[in-house]
């Protein structure tokens, strides 16, 4: 037990120059996946995050849902049509992705979060004009695309000392609602906000080479070879446009990384090992993980 004390001590001592290094910084955190739906892993995370804003940093929670809002559409017999693998959002679709992604979903992030000693505040991109979007598709109906993102808002929660939970939702120039991807919300955002790191939480370890193996860290030269190559594939495929958008629009850096490991939030920013792979725009070979 006494080594167990100390293991802890020298862990905290460790962590110390990273603590110092992320105070006032801003993560933007995109989370969805498995955690969502379990009890303990969402309480798991929550505490990740109350001690991340202990700690100085700036946490934003951009979440998805989709799972949720399947499961609601199923009990309301509304049926979903796909138009090349993407779900159509009329009207009665867009009501429900908006009752789950804003009500039951965002508020239970939230409620985990004040669980846990922290001081969420719950809301989607329509508040504050957060995200202003224009039709992706028009095959697509309310799905949205994020053409303008304002940060005044979450700049004055931080100010307050709140941690945003944000629900990928948009507001159109016309006043609609907007379904927005929720990778792509969490990019923009934190493209709006200059964030030092965009965390895309998933349930993969990471980004792979061709031999099944995880890349630590990776330029964004060295994304465009691996996606041509056809090594970055699938549901990989969007989350590293995410990545490459995010650093164009003045991001430090972007992990993608398994949200189902433990404490893998921690890991990235408050070790020298990190969690998953990092994208930005230096030399892959470059160390350690700053």
């Amino acid at each position: 037990m006494t080594q167990d004390w100390f293991a802890t001590a020298r862990t905290l001592s460790e962590a110390l120059p990273y603590m110092q290094r992320y105070s006032g910084a801003v993560v933007v955190i995109k989370f969805g996946g498995h955690a969502m739906g379990d009890a303990e892993e969402m309480a798991s995370f929550a505490r990740d995050i109350v001690l991340m804003r202990q700690v100085g940093v700036n946490p934003v929670i951009v979440h998805g849902g989709g799972p949720m809002i399947n499961q609601m559409l199923g009990k309301l017999n509304i049926q979903s049509d796909f138009v090349r693998g993407k779900r159509v959002t009329d009207a009665a679709t867009m009501e429900v992705v908006e009752m789950v992604l804003s009500g039951v979903v965002n508020k239970r992030i939230v409620q985990a979060i004040q669980n846990e000693g922290g001081n969420a505040v719950g809301l989607s991109g329509k508040d504050g004009g957060t995200l202003i979007c224009e039709a992706d598709d028009p095959d697509l109906g309310l799905v949205g695309r994020p053409v303008a993102m304002d940060p005044s808002l979450l700049h004055h929660l931080f100010k307050g000392g709140f941690i945003p939970v944000i629900a990928p939702l948009g507001m159109g120039r016309e006043g609609e609602t907007f379904n927005v991807n929720g990778d792509t919300a969490a990019g923009v955002i934190a493209a709006g906000l200059k964030a030092d790191r965009l965390l895309l939480l998933t349930d993969v370890a990471g980004v792979k080479d061709a031999n099944g193996d995880v890349v630590t860290q990776l330029s964004p030269d060295h994304v465009r070879e691996l996606t041509s190559q056809g090594v970055i594939a699938g549901g990989m495929i969007p989350k590293t446009e995410t990545a490459l958008a995010a650093l164009d629009g003045g991001v430090r850096a972007v992990v993608i990384l398994d949200g189902r490991a433990p404490n893998a939030c921690l890991l990235e920013l408050f070790t020298d090992h990190g969690a998953g792979s990092i994208i930005r725009d230096s030399a892959p070979q470059i160390t350690p993980r700053d």
